[in-house]
């Protein structure tokens, strides 16, 4: 496959014309510009990290409507992961993210059961403070009251209102994105949050719970 270059100078205008006309004969007359300067470039950059943060997986660009009043058939951006990590690429530029965007019931139990804990609750908080401090964004759906059972003055309770926590950066459309820098802000990003997606694994990992 051919190195990483960037994304295609049509990438971001793409988007912004799919925003616009989010139909399917937008689709079809733009297809070649998706493929060739979107969907190619993602495949390469996944290519490139795949050695050091295992195989990676495109999003189908096709919006499951079934159960949104929304009936726009195109996702307005593409994203990707490698494991826990994620990447986009849309009209608002580029990000790169890394975490659990959602957490089923049994992954939520035990990352209370974690957070609650004097010593693991500590040592995550810590880690996602080095990330805040390093410019990472921490993200997740939360809680609008605390947990119940869970004391108005616990130490952590910002934490324990997590249902999903993920740590993320994003650049707005630059020269950067049409090259080879935004491998560099993807792979330097995921190997920041690190920290976060090991504590996950370690602490929470991935849901038992029969799929339906």
């Amino acid at each position: 496959m051919t190195p990483f270059a960037g994304f295609g100078e049509g990438a971001v205008e793409f988007f912004d014309g799919l925003a616009a006309d989010n139909s399917k004969a937008y689709w079809t007359d733009q297809r070649a510009v998706y493929e060739r300067d979107v969907k190619a470039p993602m495949q390469a950059l996944l290519a490139e990290c795949e050695a050091e943060f295992g195989p990676g997986k495109i999003f189908r660009p096709y919006r499951d409507v079934r159960f949104s009043a929304d009936k726009t058939p195109y996702k307005t951006h593409c994203g990707a992961t490698a494991g826990p990590f994620y990447v986009q690429v849309g009209p608002d530029g580029l990000l790169a993210a890394g975490g659990y965007y959602g957490m089923s019931p049994d992954q939520v139990s035990r990352f209370r059961t974690a957070v609650d804990d004097a010593r693991r609750g500590e040592d995550l908080v810590k880690r996602v403070a080095a990330l805040a401090d390093a410019g990472v964004e921490i993200r997740g759906e939360q809680l609008k009251t605390r947990p119940k059972g869970v004391a108005p003055d616990h130490p952590r309770l910002d934490l324990l209102r997590h249902k999903g926590l993920y740590g993320g950066r994003t650049w707005e459309p630059d020269d950067a994105l049409h090259g080879p820098e935004t491998l560099k802000r993807v792979t330097s990003t995921w190997r920041m949050l690190q920290p976060l997606v090991e504590w996950l694994a370690d602490h929470v990992g991935p849901s038992q719970m029969p799929r339906r």
